[in-house]
């Protein structure tokens, strides 16, 4: 019962037109793509978590829904709102438990291999958090390009369509983006942060 990415779009923009029950009509449509992001970050994080990919889906359904309305593009970009969403439901899950527990044992969404190496498998949520933000401090689009590529599980077309560039624009922004977290995160880790 897969939907066109078309199909989707109509729904998107008629909820944002405030058309009643569109909300209803397009959940079942994006629900199965909304848990598959949330299982891909559940994988990622510490055995024990309190968090669900269900429940993950279901809070970003809750602030989804009470969000201001949102001038929804297409399909892609619904995703990377909703991937965004869950990263800040997680740091925030992070953060709260650093503050409850000192010295927790966080595991943090590993960048692929690129990352892999400078995060390593037990570096936390919240410092990829603050890397990715002093990223959109010095280059908001690199930084957009992280959470809609790695976050949101884009591609580099339809990470494009989002930002309104290139494919191959995209491609650059990545690796670079890549490189510059590489680097700050080993910083951090060689402080001692």
């Amino acid at each position: 019962m897969e939907r066109s990415p078309h199909e989707v779009t109509q729904l998107l923009r008629a909820w944002s037109e405030g058309e009643p029950g569109a909300l209803e009509q397009l959940m079942p449509l994006v629900y199965q793509e909304l848990y598959r992001l949330a299982r891909r970050y559940m994988a990622k994080e510490r055995t024990g978590h309190t968090l669900s990919p269900t429940a993950l889906v279901n809070e970003a359904y809750l602030r989804l829904v009470d969000s201001a309305q949102v001038s929804w593009q297409n399909r892609a970009h619904f995703l990377a709102v909703s991937a965004q969403l869950m990263r800040r439901i997680l740091v925030d899950w992070a953060r709260s438990r650093q503050a409850r527990k000192r010295g927790a044992d966080l595991r943090l969404p590993e960048f692929q291999e690129a990352l892999a190496a400078a995060a390593g498998p037990g570096a936390d949520l919240v410092a990829v958090d603050d890397a990715l933000k002093a990223l959109a401090a010095v280059d908001p689009r690199k930084s957009q390009v992280v959470e809609l590529r790695f976050f949101g599980g884009l591609s580099a077309k339809e990470t494009g369509e989002v930002l309104k560039v290139s494919p191959e624009t995209v491609l650059r922004d990545w690796k670079l983006a890549r490189s510059w977290l590489r680097r700050e995160l080993t910083r951090e880790n060689s402080d001692g942060g």
